[in-house]
């Protein structure tokens, strides 16, 4: 998780203007590109080529990487009526991986996700917007530590492509900064130089390749 300084509530990453924002009313007849009008359907998360990760500065002077490994997710994109797009992703906190054995079991105990008491980590979404091109913006629920707060991702469009085993995925790029300390992950150590050791602003970050569903039989 990405972090820098507190706020209420998550920040969006500021982006170029793109116009104004047009929020899609459910059943709306919206002219988007076709291309995105074809992605309508359900998705699901490809875990091996996608990553659902976060950055923190640590100790001032450098940025700790991170990424779940395991999560399960329910996607609907809808690129008529962005408006009825919807997204649900459950993480267990357990699996997170920074590639420290012991950094890793100080972020899954009591100081932090508190894994055995708060196993999983929830997003799920409340509203999508179409910014223009191929950005959208998605209001959601963050639930971590059993506290739940409202959070926006910015959702940029990547493509779409039929692969070599014949399945359609399309990928999309997500992010978004917190403050940890509003949902209780308020742990750290003051350094003697000042400031602290980890940085109360996580960025989250989002890399999704989807395959799209099978039809329900």
């Amino acid at each position: 998780m990405g972090i820098f300084s507190r706020r209420p509530t998550a920040i969006l990453e500021p982006t170029p203007a793109v116009g104004p924002s047009t929020p899609f009313p459910a059943g709306a007849d919206t002219a988007l590109d076709p291309k995105l009008r074809a992605l309508t359907g359900q998705w699901t998360i490809d875990r091996p080529h996608s990553r659902i990760g976060f950055s923190v500065r640590h100790a001032m002077v450098t940025t700790v990487r991170g990424a779940f490994a395991d999560y399960d997710s329910t996607l609907y994109f809808d690129g008529a009526r962005p408006a009825d797009s919807r997204a649900e992703i459950v993480i267990r906190v357990a699996s997170v991986d920074t590639g420290v054995e012991q950094r890793d079991g100080h972020l899954v105990g009591p100081d932090f996700f508190d894994a055995r008491r708060h196993p999983e980590m929830v997003f799920r979404s409340t509203s999508t917007v179409y910014e223009g091109g191929e950005t959208f913006r998605m209001a959601g629920d963050l639930s971590i530590r059993g506290v739940t707060r409202p959070v926006q991702l910015q959702l940029d469009y990547l493509g779409s492509v039929v692969d070599p085993f014949g399945f359609e995925r399309t990928g999309f790029d997500g992010t978004t900064t917190i403050d940890r300390t509003d949902w209780g992950l308020v742990y750290n150590q003051r350094l003697e130089a000042g400031g602290t050791m980890v940085s109360e602003r996580v960025r989250l970050q989002f890399d999704i390749s989807a395959i799209r569903a099978a039809p329900q039989a």
